[in-house]
């Protein structure tokens, strides 16, 4: 029960990515016009808001469906009990607790972040962050669902130190591509609100600038993802690691060939929302392959964890 739950709430951490750029995308950023009440009057959409209203109305409404996602995820792990010495019984895994309630942090923090942004009238820097702080949830939950299927002892590497570091090296060059992302957005074709509308700002750079410098990044991540690929073929790595960086380079390889695509054809709207997509994905894959350059093997009834040995990961 507890792999199902953190499973969900990871689907629901990238659904509410995608949902949350159908509201850029579909002009809807300012369907609302306050927060966190629709409107100064009312609580919920007026029917003279229209479909905008609707679109920002029902994005807002999942957080509550996200937020159920995690909350599930913690009783879960909170519930799920297991024999301790003494005959009592403690939570199966308090580490799962710890980060079920991480990504409920992370959640109330992105609301708060969302309201901000409407009320600033989506100023483009903390639309940024909160796609940046919509990423981190995803890192949370896929790290909880991942730890769900292991056991309680240290992480031990698989591989030598070098190659784990040079695996995180890769998932920080994902993550600034990703960043990257968001500042094309910001200077990008949907802001979020119709194109008439002449209020909203714009990060003050170069559209095109900004666009290649995320290319930069991407192909760096492609040619750091060859790399790892052959270094853990090199030294044997466990066969699950090399799918995941097989996986990670399929996913790059699509998003490019999509961003690309993209860009030469002014940023159609479902391009774009796809785009959003292969973009949780693609961070996802890269996070899962430190994840599995490690082992955790389970610990007896009782038994604290001890010390990690000299070569134990740090997650």
């Amino acid at each position: 029960m507890v792999r199902r739950a953190a499973f969900a709430a990871l689907v629901m951490s990238v659904v509410i990515v995608v949902t949350g750029g159908a509201v850029r995308l579909t002009a809807s950023g300012l369907g609302c016009t306050t927060w966190p009440r629709c409107t100064d009057e009312s609580l919920t959409p007026t029917a003279e808001m229209g479909f905008h209203g609707v679109v920002e109305f029902t994005n807002r409404m999942l957080t509550y469906v996200l937020s159920a996602a995690v909350g599930w995820a913690i009783l879960a792990a909170r519930c799920h009990r297991r024999p301790s010495a003494g005959g009592t019984s403690s939570p199966w895994r308090r580490s799962l607790t710890k980060l079920g309630w991480a990504q409920f942090w992370l959640v109330m923090s992105n609301a708060v972040l969302g309201g901000i942004t409407v009320l600033t009238g989506l100023n483009p820097y903390t639309v940024a962050l909160h796609m940046v702080a919509a990423m981190a949830l995803v890192w949370v939950a896929l790290l909880m669902w991942e730890r769900s299927k292991e056991g309680d002892g240290p992480a031990v590497l698989s591989v030598a130190p070098p190659i784990h570091r040079l695996s995180y090296v890769l998932v920080a060059v994902v993550g600034l591509l990703v960043a990257a992302g968001t500042l094309v957005t910001g200077a990008g074709h949907h802001p979020g609100t119709p194109k008439d509308n002449k209020i909203v700002p714009r990060i003050p750079i170069d559209y095109d600038r900004l666009a290649q410098f995320h290319a930069d990044f991407a192909f760096v991540s492609v040619g750091l993802a060859i790399a790892v690929i052959f270094v853990l073929a090199a030294v044997k790595a466990p066969r699950p690691a090399r799918a995941r960086a097989k996986e990670l380079l399929g996913v790059l390889l699509l998003q490019g060939v999509l961003g690309f695509v993209q860009y030469f054809t002014d940023a159609p709207e479902l391009m774009v929302g796809l785009h959003m997509l292969l973009a949780a994905l693609t961070w996802i894959a890269a996070l899962r392959v430190p994840l599995a350059l490690r082992t955790r093997a389970d610990l007896p009834a009782g038994q604290l964890p001890a010390q990690a040995p000299p070569q134990a990961a740090a997650v």
